[in-house]
């Protein structure tokens, strides 16, 4: 299928005029400290680059993080020269929130590109600013034939693979950004908040994989400061920081945000922390998470708000943005034959069930960051995700998981699609009745891909209740396989504007694209 026109981007100077071309482990501060040049002028300096996210028809979040108490002010305009620009007035920016904020901003033009612009501003005299950071991103169309292409994947500086300047860093940021994308959806793993970046690990072949490092990746995370490092390290990169400049992200969290397969009410038996509680951990963590990006309702903000969440995309699109870690029961063998809580908690059931009811878009899509019929252990007899590799009828967190599809398929709600990451590989799956021990759903297709930046693992046994066929598989043959020496893995959603039909294809950096699936709209089933 061939792409639509696309809406040119922008001119390297307007995205990158606010933004460091040099290498990462150069080109910014160290964290918490001031850059020099703006240190002696006293004035704000915004080196972390902006992010936008949770783009909509009229709406999106501008991010940005200052150096220092600072007003936030947002420009936009429909064109590079900011003539006739609107100004948005965004919150101060201090120690209690890292000095990073988000303006929302509202009435946007739909199907536009916008130009913003972010100044921060001393707070004592609004004359005396830094040097401004620019972006773009483009507002959902309102016109079903504008069409809709998104990218999505997961896992970030995974396994000890962060930052190598060597290679260039997260190149693949640099070539999802060449793609164009509407959004990018991040399926969780934004940061491995339980991994340590050492300077340097030696691969199997003898080649030296060389990372940037800072204190706060040189332990577990704990403290909200070392969670907050850990937000901040993978903005290092001018890569991630050129992408963030034009690709708006919808972000949502999986487990090693706060640690390895963690779930609530959980307490460590890790002689690496001096804090077990993991519900302490995790405080820290949302905090941190709610700081970092521009989520439209950050879990654990003053106001309340939460991971999961609708983001409409116009006519052809509602994304279904999942949270399986918050409302999760205990990691167990998963044998229970009641099971209300499951993965995602009654309540989130209830609002997915309610706000797939009212969807009408043309495709949902479900934005979850564990897959559903992959068995994923944890530990010798405990599971981590859904599946529990007994093949039979639905029992655990399954359960939960075969109301959700019966609802869908007796409601007739049509065109959902399953989208993942977590695992460490790609692959294709396609679930159908015919093959299932639980029979009263409606076929549908789930998608996995990633990671962006770790260690790639071999695959996952499939579970057989929701009768998974496996149509396609990249995975390799020992853990733990270093980004040198496999590509990153990526995928991308298109959906025709003419026909309606979803394309998804599995991709891998260097710009090959590894299997391809075309989905027709209208159907409950695929």
């Amino acid at each position: 299928m061939p792409y639509r026109p696309r809406i040119p981007s922008p001119d390297r100077r307007t995205v990158l005029r606010g933004s460091l071309v040099a290498t990462a482990a150069l080109a910014l501060p160290a964290a918490g400290a001031a850059a020099p040049a703006f240190a002696r002028s006293g004035r704000p300096d915004a080196a972390w680059g902006v992010q936008v996210g949770d783009v909509t028809s009229s709406s999106a979040l501008v991010w940005v993080r200052s150096d220092r108490p600072a007003r936030m002010v947002v420009e936009t305009s429909a064109t590079e020269s900011f003539r006739r620009a609107r100004t948005w007035h965004g919150p101060l920016l201090g120690a209690g929130t890292d000095f990073t904020g988000t303006t929302p901003l509202y009435g946007l033009p739909p199907g536009e590109q916008v130009h913003y612009r972010v100044t921060l501003a001393a707070p004592d005299d609004p004359r005396r600013t830094g040097e401004p950071v620019y972006g773009t991103f483009r507002t959902a169309s309102a016109r079903r034939r504008d069409g809709v292409r998104f990218l999505w994947s997961g896992d970030i500086a995974g396994q000890g693979w962060g930052i190598n300047p060597d290679i260039g860093g997260y190149r693949v940021y640099d070539e999802m950004r060449r793609l164009d994308p509407d959004f990018f959806l991040c399926s969780g793993d934004n940061i491995y908040a339980d991994g340590v970046i050492e300077p340097s690990v030696t691969l199997p072949d003898g080649r030296v994989w060389h990372n940037v490092t800072t204190e706060e990746k040189a332990k577990v995370a704990e403290t909200l400061a070392e969670y907050r490092g850990n937000f901040r390290y993978n903005l290092l990169d001018d890569n991630l920081r050129r992408f963030n400049a034009q690709v708006p992200s919808v972000i949502q969290w999986d487990d090693h945000e706060v640690r390895n397969n963690w779930y609530p009410g959980q307490i460590l038996d890790d002689a690496r922390y001096t804090e077990k509680n993991v519900d302490v951990l995790a405080a820290r963590s949302t905090q941190a998470f709610g700081e970092y990006f521009p989520v439209s309702a950050p879990h654990g903000s003053a106001g309340g708000g939460r991971v999961h969440r609708v983001v409409r995309h116009g006519p052809l699109l509602d994304l279904f943005v999942l949270d399986m870690r918050t409302f999760r029961n205990a990691n167990s063998p998963g044998r229970r034959p009641d099971d209300t809580t499951g993965i995602l908690g009654a309540e989130q059931l209830a609002w997915l069930k309610r706000e797939l009811s009212k969807s009408r878009a043309v495709w949902k899509v479900i934005a979850a960051d564990m897959p559903l019929g992959l068995v994923v252990a944890d530990g010798a007899t405990n599971f981590e995700a859904v599946a529990q590799g007994d093949p039979g009828a639905p029992l655990g967190r399954e359960l939960q998981i075969a109301e959700l599809l019966r609802f869908i398929k007796h409601r007739r709600i049509t065109g959902t699609v399953w989208l993942t990451a977590d695992v460490h590989y790609t692959s294709a799956q396609h679930y159908a009745p015919e093959r299932a021990a639980f029979k009263d759903f409606a076929p549908f297709w789930e998608f996995v891909t990633g990671p962006l930046a770790a260690g790639q693992f071999p695959s996952n046994a499939l579970d057989g209740t929701f009768g998974p066929d496996q149509v396609f598989v990249q995975a390799p043959d020992r853990a733990n396989v270093s980004p040198m020496e496999t590509p990153a893995l990526f995928g991308e959603v298109d959906i025709d504007g003419d026909s309606g039909e979803l394309t998804v294809r599995l991709r891998e950096q260097g710009g090959s694209v590894l299997f391809r699936k075309v989905l027709q709209p209208g159907r409950v089933g695929q």
